[in-house]
């Protein structure tokens, strides 16, 4: 019997396994190789994890290297450590990673050292912003990675203009709206909004999470103070993050964000139940990459608390625009006068990128 080529497909955290999904799915059926799924163990809520295996059909990881949290430094070696042993023991004829977290880096130098095959999807976003973990995370992986799928033309120009051969790069899409196209049945079905007693288009949507918004207390409290008043104009949703949470009640911020009028707090929501929230509002306030390119191909207008944007085709192309705090409910007051975002769909976000990408790895890597 002839034992098929592993490929690994590395997943840290919730954005990881969101953009993995439906690359599983496109291996359903492959008979020329075996997708292994290995969880890192960067971020892990049991609950969490459970509704969102369940939400995206995703099959429980093949491993799990439990590395768990910690600073940046300390977790990227962790997790190489763990994952060159994993290697040594289960070595693959292939490494995929995804988007730009510690494990993303991590994994890939593993891979790289080791001499297998790495395939990075999302590759050639820049931010331009070297205080951005993120972005060290991205140039570093594009530079070892053999074979860089990307979702966006800007992407490619910014791999040319860091001098990665044109053979190594391949424009495939966008594997995140792969997934909600895949899930857009269930999404469209379960109009969670009711769950806050709210109406379609009657309310907004926020997420806050990136270390230059919720570490420093003194801009906690300013963005805390900002979406009080956001939310006497609109009412908010605000999902938590794990880490925002620790943040504002650190800071002693919680009972000031949940007693606001307007505002209401939960915890963090499964895959469809978010983006059926996400769908239904009139506007999203957010740090987060993912929302930025959802919110563009649902015509929901996003306004991003950053000063730059490794996405810029959502500024392009859908409803996207950057905004500082202090101008955060100007803002939305202009968001409100104006029509609703028209849906957008930039060249190749079309729901069939996780199916190039096989396709691509298999010509690339197996033939």
């Amino acid at each position: 019997m002839t034992l098929l080529p592993d490929i690994h497909l590395i997943a840290g955290t919730r954005p990881n396994f969101i953009k993995l999904a439906p690359l599983m799915r496109a291996f359903d059926g492959q008979d020329w190789c075996r997708p292994v799924l290995v969880h890192t163990g960067q971020h892990y809520d049991a609950a969490l994890s459970d509704a969102l295996f369940k939400d995206l059909g995703l099959p429980r990881p093949d491993a799990n290297l439990g590395c768990g949290s910690a600073p940046h430094g300390r977790q990227t070696g962790a997790i190489m450590r763990a994952y060159e042993g994993f290697c040594t023991e289960r070595r693959p004829q292939a490494v995929i990673v995804v988007g730009d977290v510690n494990s993303t880096l991590a994994c890939a130098l593993v891979a790289a050292k080791l001499d297998i095959r790495l395939a990075h999807l999302e590759a050639g976003l820049r931010s331009f912003d070297h205080t951005m973990p993120e972005e060290i995370n991205r140039i570093a992986t594009d530079v070892v990675s053999d074979l860089l799928w990307t979702p966006s033309a800007d992407a490619d120009a910014n791999l040319a203009r860091e001098g990665v051969p044109a053979e190594r790069i391949e424009r495939i899409g966008n594997v995140m709206i792969d997934a909600l196209d895949m899930m857009r049945p269930d999404i469209e079905a379960t109009a969670h909004w009711r769950a806050f007693g709210l109406a379609r288009g009657g309310y907004g949507v926020t997420t806050l999470h990136r270390p230059s918004n919720v570490d420093d207390p003194a801009r906690l409290a300013r963005a805390v103070e900002a979406l009080t008043r956001v939310a006497t104009v609109l009412p908010l949703v605000m999902p938590l993050h794990p880490r925002t949470r620790a943040k504002l009640e650190g800071a002693g911020l919680y009972a000031r964000l949940a007693e606001a009028p307007g505002l209401h707090l939960c915890d963090a929501l499964g895959y469809v139940a978010f983006q059926s929230l996400l769908a239904g509002a009139r506007l999203a306030i957010t740090d987060s990459g993912g929302l930025q390119e959802e919110t563009t191909v649902l015509g929901v207008p996003c306004l991003t608390v950053r000063g730059n944007t490794e996405r810029p085709i959502t500024i392009d192309h859908g409803g996207n625009r950057l905004v500082d705090l202090a101008g955060l409910p100007a803002a939305v007051d202009d968001c409100m006068a104006a029509p609703p975002a028209a849906p957008a769909r930039p060249a190749l976000w079309d729901g069939r990128t996780a199916v190039r990408a096989v396709d691509s790895l298999r010509r690339r890597f197996f033939s």
